[in-house]
């Protein structure tokens, strides 16, 4: 596996692999890995001649209150799961070489990255489609692979994708869980062992809503929110962000369930650690 630090280097290399003919697959992330992020390399694996994976913790997405400083990190060990998959080259750039002095041009899909994890974290989408767009142009991926997890950001990605006519084929791979439900995520090592057990509230509350959709037939929204909410609402330690149900193909609140195009998002703290999780009905 290549290790690549420089965004010069990364470009050129790409040309070299475009000039093969070789398909390039992108998987862009953070770093220290778990199963959901290995799930994303095998889908590009499978679809794609060159697997090119990102590891660069972007400044641009947390405030300033935020867990920059202690977002966890890895990198060596993210070399040696990576390297099993098989991954070509990992990109990891330094923040001066992505941000040199006197950057100033952000992209922004508008109105989509103040909704959901927006309206608490009102700077972090415009940093992901600022580094994501910056990433594009570094790898020129031929497909992209995302998280459904993350389900606001590959959807405010795949409106950037369509509206600026990149041609890349913008791929979602399925949420993967641990034992017991709960989303697999870096932030899961903030949580204490009775935190733990207590976040699998936000998987089991997700599944009872789908379940009041498809066996009892109910479509009201505020009903299935209310029920998420009350369900949190009795642990010890979780506290609610939001609860919402949102068209997926506009991001808009929904009033009644549309089959096929709902999407139920939650946000919730259990201490230190900010969890997300949805399903699509």
């Amino acid at each position: 596996m290549e290790i690549i630090k420089s965004p010069g280097e990364m470009q050129e290399r790409s040309l070299q692999l475009k000039r093969q003919g070789k398909k390039i697959g992108l998987v862009p992330t953070m770093g220290f890995f778990h199963e959901g992020h290995l799930s994303l390399m095998r889908i590009a694996r499978e679809r794609c001649d060159a697997v090119v994976v990102s590891n660069f913790v972007n400044p641009t997405q947390f405030a300033p209150t935020e867990d920059l400083d202690a977002y966890p990190r890895d990198f060596e060990r993210d070399c040696r799961l990576a390297e099993k998959i098989p991954v070509d080259i990992m990109f990891n750039p330094e923040k001066q070489n992505m941000y040199p002095e006197g950057f100033r041009t952000h992209v922004e899909v508008e109105g989509w990255g103040k909704k959901l994890c927006g309206a608490s974290r009102p700077i972090h989408f415009r940093g992901v489609t600022t580094v994501v767009l910056k990433l594009f142009n570094l790898v020129m991926p031929d497909a992209a692979v995302f998280g459904w997890k993350d389900a606001q950001q590959f959807l405010i990605l795949k409106r950037m994708v369509k509206d600026l006519d990149l041609p890349i084929e913008m791929i979602g791979g399925e949420i993967v869980r641990e034992e017991g439900g709960l989303a697999m995520s870096s932030r899961n090592k903030y949580l204490s062992p009775e935190e733990r057990r207590e976040a699998l509230v936000l998987s089991r509350s997700l599944g009872e809503a789908r379940e009041m959709i498809e066996k009892q037939g109910i479509k009201d929204c505020g009903i299935l929110k209310n029920h998420i909410r009350k369900q949190i609402d009795k642990t010890l330690h979780g506290k609610t962000d939001y609860v919402e149900i949102i068209s997926l193909e506009t991001l808009e609140p929904l009033e009644e369930v549309k089959k096929g195009d709902t999407l139920i998002a939650l946000a919730a703290f259990f201490g230190r650690a900010r969890l997300i999780d949805n399903v699509r009905c």
